[in-house]
């Protein structure tokens, strides 16, 4: 059980708690859009010399040394008539023949969410803002660090339908260990849908559990709409370096001939799982992430895809993995570069941290990674929110102050406005020269929009701060995140969907014993 115990409810009426919960949502229904539309461009590190050199470069990873595709006959067997090259379980590709197998998917789709209004455009110019993914531990400030449950996994679930900051409900966003391997995937994709009504992601350890998912997602849009649209995303994972197995291609493949979206992302920690300089591992990526690209596209061309990018580095001295450094942030930017090169909407990875608890090093990681994310020009961010200890665990607390930054990006992403009343005209001409505007009337005019105001930031004086008790953020986070799991409401179900829901459930459950491993 988790040590954040919901906070019981209590008037919002005044002071500064009602003020946080009109600017941000929490507490009240969401206002924020469903997605951010990004009016400022991406970061372009290289240039078109550059860029071509690092295709090559992975062209040649592909032609030379090749990929393996370890126990899936159908995945060889689709890659043998599309033209590649097979040696036992070993794939090479022609310079360019990739990149052309990828060719049919499509630049930008929309992922349906149980709710119309929160649907999701994943591509072009727009950001979709995701929480942590995959974690076994969570942690808070009572009850410190330990395995995730099922009930962890539900607060985080209503946690990120609670803010506005976060446009998608995520997929793993915790481990709930207390439920069997083979049939917790039932229990989460249940949860997204329940508990929330943003779109979600669906389970891919095994092709069986992402056909599960699919099911799930049939019974709560209909057949018809989920062979037509994308209403379920999938995430997976190269077994980095340059090998795909049989759990990732069937569940890819699955995804993939149900026209659903699977993310297609590798696993590069430099020094481990590929090389430690970022020019190699941006290379090796790109290569892993069109090959995972191109399977899809022979399963069903024209199936919504998005090209993955997971860099990382390593403490060489210790062997340990090592987040928010700045070699993977400067390989991001170029991996942006080769994901709209290619035609392909970007995942990339956000507030990521080696920290094991929200301190200064937490953050001054995460704002360093997701800064990066927001510059190389990700559509889909996913680990936006809750990533402590190199993604091992979920911090409830490190949740709360990651959503202030992802809140900043909302309005990062805006740009400046350009438009006649922002120039303040009216404004020098009340005030003139040597004279200060917070009283005039543009400035009260602009009052309560003209700054993003971070819910969990103390701007009051030394005395004001230490007579209220000396609060530190993560103290602030604990309160926020007690007392939005207090206001939660459900958003409403269909009965008959619901009830759909937990018989598939209980059948499939029925269906196969308890594995633990």
């Amino acid at each position: 059980m988790t040590g954040i115990d919901p906070a019981p409810h209590r008037s919002r009426s005044g002071g500064r708690s009602a003020r946080v919960a009109a600017r941000t949502g929490i507490g009240s229904r969401p206002t924020a859009p469903a997605f951010i539309r990004r009016q400022i461009p991406p970061y372009e590190l290289l240039g078109e010399e550059g860029l071509a050199l690092v295709e090559a470069k992975g062209d040649q990873l592909l032609s030379e040394i090749g990929i393996e595709i370890r126990d899936d006959a159908e995945a060889l067997r689709l890659f043998k008539d599309a033209g590649a090259t097979i040696h036992g379980v070993t794939v090479t590709f022609d310079a360019g023949h990739v990149r052309a197998l990828c060719a049919t998917a499509p630049r930008e789709f929309t992922q349906l969410a149980r709710n119309p209004a929160k649907s999701v455009q994943i591509g072009g110019n727009n950001v979709v803002l995701a929480p942590t993914y995959g974690s076994p531990f969570v942690r808070d400030l009572a009850g410190g660090r330990r395995y995730a449950s099922l009930v962890d996994f539900e607060n985080f679930v209503k946690l990120t339908y609670a803010t506005p900051w976060l446009h998608h409900s995520g997929g793993t966003v915790c481990e709930p260990v207390d439920v069997p391997v083979n049939k917790r995937h039932l229990d989460m994709v249940y949860s997204h849908l329940r508990y929330s009504d943003k779109a979600f992601m669906g389970s891919v350890t095994a092709p069986s559990r992402a056909a599960d998912s699919i099911e799930m997602a049939r019974l709560a849009f209909g057949a018809d709409v989920v062979d037509s649209n994308c209403v379920i995303l999938g995430n997976v994972n190269v077994n980095s370096p340059l090998v795909w197995d049989a759990s990732m291609t069937g569940a890819l493949r699955t995804y993939a001939a149900a026209n659903q979206a699977p993310v297609v992302v590798p696993f590069i920690l430099g020094g481990a799982m590929g090389p430690v300089t970022t020019a190699g591992a941006v290379a090796q990526a790109h290569a892993e992430t069109l090959v995972g690209v191109a399977l899809g596209q022979l399963v069903r061309p024209g199936s919504p895809v998005i090209y993955g990018n997971f860099l990382s580095s390593m403490a060489l001295r210790s062997g340990s993995p090592t987040f928010g450094t700045p070699e993977p942030a400067i390989g991001s930017l170029v991996v942006g570069q080769l994901a709209r090169r290619v035609g392909l909407p970007l995942r990339c990875s956000g507030a990521f941290t080696s920290s094991k608890i929200p301190d200064g090093q937490a953050m001054s990681e995460s704002t360093v990674s997701m800064m990066s994310a927001l510059l190389c020009g990700a559509n889909f961010i996913l680990h936006s929110a809750g990533w402590l200890e190199g993604g091992l665990t979920m911090g409830y607390e490190k949740f709360m102050m990651d959503l202030d930054l992802c809140g900043a990006a909302h309005t990062y992403l805006k740009g400046i406005d350009l438009t006649d009343d922002q120039f303040a005209i009216d404004g020098f001409a009340e005030v003139g020269p040597g004279k200060h505007f917070f009283g005039s009337q543009h400035t009260l005019r602009h009052y309560e929009t003209a700054f993003y105001d971070p819910p969990l930031s103390d701007n009051s004086s030394f005395e004001q701060w230490r007579d209220a008790g000396a609060s530190t953020t993560e103290q602030r986070a604990t309160t926020l995140c007690a007392q939005t799991l207090a206001d939660y409401e459900a958003p409403p179900i269909d009965d008959a969907v619901d009830a759909a829901l937990l018989e598939f459930m209980a059948r499939r459950k029925a269906e196969m014993p308890d594995m633990w491993y």
